[in-house]
């Protein structure tokens, strides 16, 4: 089955940086888009980043996102983090990557919790 698994959050003061990344298994992994979404305490999950199979990509604001196909990995890293970036950010993939958007599948990890103190 597809599964997916984050890591990298953790606390970080303003202003510092974090590499996020996600682990994907039973999937054609470099076949696919994937997507990195944020869900900040109260509101609803947005997406933050996404990459294409090909290496396409749409990020907003301070993050970039990358993808390493022999590692099954892709990146989310973030830098000048402020506080309105705390948040469990979840990865998603095999949902559709097109002219920019990502609309998410039902594959979902179970999340990286970021904190970031002002």
């Amino acid at each position: 089955q597809v599964q997916l698994v984050e890591s990298g959050g953790g606390l970080v003061q303003a202003g510092g940086s974090l590499r996020l990344s996600c682990v994907a298994s039973g999937i054609s992994f470099s076949g696919n888009a994937i997507g990195w979404y944020r869900q900040a305490p109260g509101k609803q999950r947005e997406l933050v980043a996404a990459i294409s199979s090909g290496g396409s990509n749409s990020v907003k604001g301070r993050f970039t996102i990358s993808r390493d196909n022999t590692k099954n990995t892709v990146y989310l890293q973030i830098n000048s983090l402020k506080p309105e970036d705390t948040g469990v950010y979840y990865c998603n993939t095999a949902g559709t990557y097109s002219s920019g958007r990502y609309y998410p599948s039902a594959f979902w990890g179970q999340g990286t919790q970021v904190t970031v103190s002002s």
